[in-house]
């Protein structure tokens, strides 16, 4: 690494509602970037909002020179959202952070160590989940044995969006061009060296957590579907099990037929025979409509996002003069 030029850190915020916390993190932040000996950039990614976020925004990049706004056309979600964040960034590294400041800013400096050392993803892990309910607990430790085992490559666990990536890392994420993007499963596809870092999240500062059992659910689905396809092996396997037992049943009443003859007609066995039948055929039927619907989206190849305006930093803006 060439320690004779100015290197250029990009910190990439996307953000979703969060008028009541930007400036409390943007203080934060530049605490922190005071003590780096780096060039700074700050993009802050508007994904949509409908409150005050983005003028939020605007009155933080009137005070630093640093501050570039991407002000999406609408609300894509958060994927799409740091995907658009990473496309702007143009720094040697680039630091990926929430802004409700559950991801401590300071933290950054950690990240910066071990990239100096070599690695070109350095990313936070959770050693804490004390603050969230037992239901949440549960569902993500099913949902990251689940995806472990069924995934090609090692998707680390307790580990969100929070890290830092080298350029080549960036240059990466930036060449896949999928609509269908589970970040923390592509963050992990692209390889080269990385490293875990702890910490411990803090509460939110304020507002409310744009996340819903829903929204968690869909996107765990989403990173099921990215990253195998052995649910419709799965699938397949349940299907030849049923019809191999169907085929064994018959053979079973045909005996019984012919050793004691036509019994009474077993309705209750029959329902629930049926009902057995129609449950897997319906459950296999969706798992290859979950897949053939993301072929279908992904043959379109739409834009992955649109901008309503982008303001560069002033710093940006002084370059391009």
């Amino acid at each position: 690494m060439d320690e004779t030029k100015t290197e250029l850190l990009s910190i990439v915020v996307p953000a979703y509602n969060e008028e009541e916390v930007l400036q409390e993190f943007h203080q934060r932040l530049t605490a922190v970037l005071s003590g780096i000996q780096m060039n700074p950039e700050i993009i802050y990614v508007n994904d949509g909002s409908n409150d005050k976020t983005f003028e939020v925004m605007s009155k933080l990049r009137d005070m630093d020179s640093r501050v570039a706004i991407l002000d999406l056309s609408r609300n894509f979600g958060k994927e799409i959202a740091l995907s658009a964040g990473l496309q702007k960034a143009n720094g040697d590294a680039v630091v990926i952070i929430d802004a409700d400041l559950q991801h401590p800013p300071e933290l950054i400096q950690e990240f910066i160590k071990e990239w100096k050392n070599g690695y070109d993803v350095v990313y936070g892990k959770r050693i804490d989940r004390s603050d969230e309910t037992v239901l949440k607990k549960v569902t993500s430790y099913i949902f990251y044995r689940f995806i472990q085992q069924m995934a090609k490559v090692k998707i680390p666990e307790n580990s969100g969006d929070f890290r830092l990536l080298s350029r080549r890392a960036v240059n990466a994420i930036n060449s896949l061009q999928e609509s269908h993007r589970f970040m923390k499963g592509l963050f992990a596809w692209i390889g080269y060296p990385q490293k875990a870092i702890v910490y411990k999240v803090e509460p939110r500062k304020a507002g409310k957590t744009k996340w819903s059992y829903w929204g968690l659910w869909n996107l765990a689905i989403e990173g099921i579907t990215s990253f195998s396809t052995i649910p419709l092996r799965i699938s397949t396997v349940i299907g030849i099990i049923t019809a191999l037992g169907s085929f064994l049943y018959g053979l079973y009443l045909i005996m019984i037929t012919l050793i004691y003859g036509n019994p009474v007609p077993g309705y209750p066995s029959l329902i629930v025979l049926i009902l057995f039948l129609g449950g897997v055929q319906l459950v296999s039927i969706g798992v290859m409509g979950e897949y053939l619907g993301r072929v279908f989206n992904e043959t379109k190849q739409r834009p992955l996002y649109f901008v309503n305006n982008y303001l560069p930093s002033r710093q940006e803006g002084d370059e391009l003069k």
